[in-house]
C-alpha cells in the first residue's frame, strides 16, 4: 500500500507532468476575426519541477511559415529540453495567416512576455530572466519581439499591460529575419503581410534593420544546408547585432535541412544544443556545472 505522502508525492509529480493551458486574453484578443480555436491565442505553460527551477524562463514560438505550428518538435520537445534543465518554458500559440495578418502575431508574442513576467512571482521566476525562442517563422517573430518592444503601460488597468514586453534574450533557429529578396522566406511574407504588402512594412520587418544597442544579446543556431530559409538570414542579424555591440553568439553548421529542431541523431549537428546550454551557462542563465 502507498503511504499517504507518497501519494502526494506521485501527484504532485504528476500536476507538473501535465502543462496548463491559458487565454493570453481571457475576454478576447484585441482584433480577434471570430471565436473560433485559431481566434484565441493562448500559453501552454511547462515549468520546471521546483527541485531543478532555476528561475529562468523562456517563451517558445514554434515555426510554421505563419500559415502553421510546428508545435511538436519546436514546441512541445523544446519545453521538455527546456524543464530537463531547470528552465520553465511557455509555448505561445500565436495567430496566424492568412487569417491574421501583422500586427496580431506579435501582439500576442508581446503580450506572452507580459504574461509571463507580471506573473513571475506565480511562476517561481526571475523577472529579468525571460527570454524568447523562436524557430524558423517563429524566429522571426522572436526576433521581432526582440527589436520591438516598451516598457509596459503603467496606466493600463490590466496587470499585465503594465509589464514589459522586452525580453531579456533571444534564441533564433533557423530564423526568418528578412522579408526582402533575395533571402526571404516568401511564404512566411505572403502569410504575414500579404502578396501585396507595402515596401517600406516589408523594410521594417527585416529585423536585421531593427537592431539597436537595447535588442537583448542573442544565440542563433542555422544550417548551410536550410535551402528554405537561407543562413544569410541569420549571418544579417548577426551582423546588425555586431554593429550595434550587443553580445552575440552564431553557429551554422554544415549539415542539416531546414526545420530540425534539436537535431536529434543528426550526428554533429546534434550537439548545437550544447552550444547553447555553454551560451546559457556564460549569460548566467544556467548554472554552470
Amino acid at each position: 500500500m502507498i503511504s499517504l505522502p507518497t501519494f502526494l508525492s506521485l501527484a504532485l509529480l504528476s500536476f507538473h507532468a501535465e502543462p496548463q493551458t491559458i487565454p493570453l486574453w481571457p475576454n478576447g484578443a484585441p482584433g480577434a476575426m471570430g471565436t473560433e480555436d485559431k481566434d484565441k491565442p493562448s500559453l501552454t505553460l511547462y515549468l520546471a519541477a521546483k527541485e531543478k527551477a532555476n528561475g529562468t524562463a523562456v517563451v517558445v514560438c514554434p515555426g510554421g511559415g505563419y500559415g502553421g505550428l510546428a508545435i511538436g518538435h519546436e514546441g512541445k520537445e523544446i519545453a521538455e529540453f527546456l524543464n530537463l534543465h531547470g528552465i520553465s518554458a511557455f509555448v505561445v500559440k500565436y495567430r496566424l495567416g492568412p487569417k491574421y495578418k501583422h500586427p496580431a502575431p506579435l501582439m500576442d508574442a508581446q503580450r506572452a512576455i507580459r504574461t509571463v513576467r507580471a506573473n513571475a512571482s506565480t511562476y517561481g521566476i526571475d523577472p529579468k530572466k525571460i527570454g524568447i525562442w523562436g524557430f524558423s517563422a517563429g524566429g522571426h517573430l522572436a526576433s521581432t519581439a526582440g527589436t520591438q518592444f516598451d516598457d509596459g503601460n503603467a496606466e493600463a488597468v490590466d496587470a499585465i499591460d503594465k509589464a514589459s514586453c522586452r525580453p531579456d534574450f533571444l534564441i533564433l533557429c533557423y530564423p526568418v529575419i528578412t522579408l526582402e529578396p533575395p533571402y526571404a522566406h516568401m511564404g512566411s511574407r505572403n502569410n504575414l503581410l500579404g502578396k501585396d504588402a507595402d515596401a517600406k512594412l516589408v523594410e521594417s520587418l527585416s529585423n536585421h534593420n531593427r537592431v539597436t544597442a537595447q535588442t537583448p544579446p542573442t544565440f542563433i543556431f542555422h544550417t548551410d544546408e536550410d535551402t528554405a530559409v537561407p543562413p544569410e538570414n541569420s549571418i544579417l542579424f548577426y551582423l546588425a547585432l555586431k554593429k550595434h555591440k550587443v553580445p552575440a553568439e552564431l553557429h551554422i553548421y554544415e549539415k542539416g535541412r531546414h526545420g530540425v529542431g534539436l537535431a536529434t541523431k543528426m550526428g554533429e549537428t546534434s550537439s548545437w544544443p550544447d552550444r547553447l546550454l555553454g551560451w546559457m551557462k556564460n549569460r548566467e542563465l544556467l548554472k554552470a556545472k
